[in-house]
């Protein structure tokens, strides 16, 4: 079939849905601006994750994360493009339940999605490993850094360094290392959104990272379909229903092409 049917009948089931949802990858901004990961320009292909993704290396070495956090800030002043736009009219308009998202970067929320489940944490905030302190990321930019290098350096708490004799501290944003549990909060949000689900729109993701992946099966258990939006689809996935291309096309051909069955 060609996408203009495909996309007709995706819109068909998301009216049909008890309750559809949706779960994004980094696929979904590239358009804006933020380079997939574990594409070959991606993240992973420069600073490999052993070294540069986990808690462990960032106590090791937390000047030589910081090198690459520093990259992922310029990364995140990106805005959202058509495609979250279009998530964001939809779920307003009640045909989606809510997104849970891999990403760190805000984009949804940026572009009006209310309920939106952060799987990876976020890169909007951070905190101060030794007392806990949680600061915006406005702040965190503003902070003196460790020393005064051309090289980026890590951010250093300022309710530690204040402290009398107590050793200065980095911090740490709030995304989810290699080597880190996803956090509760955002398991129960994912829980609660899966629960009664019939039917996930999985985009932007080869699904290829756990627990996250394991979200669509959940889906099917209970007796769900997928529907899948993917420059290059997921072999993993078996989605139902394929709607492969870019992101924000698709996306806003599917918003618009639902919208049409709703007048």
């Amino acid at each position: 079939m060609d996408l203009q049917t495909l996309l007709g009948e995706a819109a068909r089931w998301i009216a049909a849905a008890s309750k559809t949802i949706v779960l994004t990858g980094a696929g979904v901004s590239t358009e804006s601006g933020i380079p997939d990961f574990r594409s070959a320009s991606g993240l992973w292909a420069r600073y490999k994750p052993a070294e540069y993704a986990t808690l462990g290396a960032f106590r090791a070495d937390p000047g030589k994360v910081w090198h690459m956090l520093a990259e992922m800030e310029a990364l995140l002043d990106a805005r959202p493009n058509p495609g979250h736009e279009a998530l964001a009219r939809m779920e307003t308009a009640g045909a989606l339940a809510g997104i849970i998202t891999q990403n760190i970067d805000g984009l949804h929320q940026a572009a009006g999605s209310h309920t939106v489940v952060e799987f990876h944490g976020s890169n909007r905030t951070y905190t101060c490993l030794t007392c806990h302190e949680r600061f915006a990321r406005d702040a965190v930019r503003a902070m003196p850094r460790a020393a005064e290098s051309p090289m980026p350096q890590p951010k250093l708490c300022s309710r530690i360094r204040s402290a009398a004799g107590r050793r200065p501290c980095v911090i740490k944003p709030d995304v989810v290392f290699f080597d880190e549990m996803i956090p509760d909060a955002a398991q129960l949000g994912a829980l609660r959104l899966v629960q009664g689900a019939d039917l996930i729109v999985v985009a932007g993701t080869s699904c290829e990272v756990y627990p996250a992946a394991d979200l669509p099966w959940q889906v099917r258990r209970q007796g769900g379909k997928v529907i899948e939006i993917n420059l290059d689809p997921a072999p993993e996935l078996r989605a139902e229903l394929v709607l492969q291309g870019r992101f924000s096309q698709v996306m806003t051909a599917l918003h618009d092409t639902w919208a049409a069955l709703q007048s």
